[in-house]
């Protein structure tokens, strides 16, 4: 049993070091930042978070279209819901950061709107699939929209806010704030709390996601019995 769950025991080491270390390291001190730094270890493993949970979506929305099953099916929706709730904890972590060091939490950033419209992609892939009444349509229909939305993060994710100015750090014209960029030039003592973060937080939502699965397992040979 434990041999089994030894990822779920990881996720809470991880998370419960991430709520501790996050608060009481000290960090450093970066233009108007302040404390508000911390926000680091939450708002951005949400992203790699969310990114991981939508790959693994359309991995299996691709086995779908590969090998139609039920269960193919159940994971890549239940990966999507999971990651989109990532997404939205993302963005609303973002905006109270962005409150304290631009000034105010929603400022029409580039950053922020193309965010935005990623989940909103996402978000029309569940008003699409519901909006098919026949099962098996639903599911191939949901599984080829589901490649197409996975595509369409890197452009307006990673490629797009790199091309035009932003506010945010990693966007045309901004150099970034020292110390938080990432890689060799995160501060060491952040970078000691980020990284068990990103994968702290990355193991709660599969956690979450393999609960729902099992529901919705569940409720199909309910309704497959009834």
């Amino acid at each position: 049993m434990i041999r089994k769950s030894w990822w779920k025991v990881l996720s809470v080491v991880f998370l419960l070091f991430t709520f501790t270390a996050g608060f009481l390291i000290k960090v450093p001190h970066i233009g108007n930042l302040y404390g508000s730094i911390r926000n680091f270890f939450f708002h951005v493993p949400m992203w790699f978070g969310m990114m991981v949970l939508f790959i693994v979506s359309v991995i299996y929305a691709i086995k779908f279209l590969r090998n139609p099953s039920i269960d193919a099916d159940i994971y890549s929706r239940e990966y999507a819901k999971t990651g989109i709730v990532f997404g939205v904890l993302g963005l609303i972590t973002g905006a109270i950061w962005a409150n304290y060091t631009w000034g105010e939490a929603w400022s029409n950033d580039p950053k922020q709107l193309l965010a935005a419209i990623a989940l909103l992609i996402y978000a029309a892939y569940f008003i699409l699939r519901n909006s098919i009444p026949d099962v098996d349509k639903r599911a191939k229909i949901g599984a080829v929209y589901n490649v197409f939305a996975c595509a369409m993060l890197f452009p307006t994710l990673w490629i797009i806010p790199r091309m035009v100015e932003s506010l945010h750090p990693g966007g045309q014209g901004v150099e970034g704030n020292p110390g938080m960029g990432g890689g060799k030039d995160l501060d060491p003592a952040m970078r000691m709390v980020f990284w068990p973060a990103v994968v702290g937080w990355t193991l709660l939502g599969v956690w979450i996601t393999t609960l729902r699965i099992r529901l919705e397992q569940f409720k199909e040979k309910q309704s497959v019995n009834g």
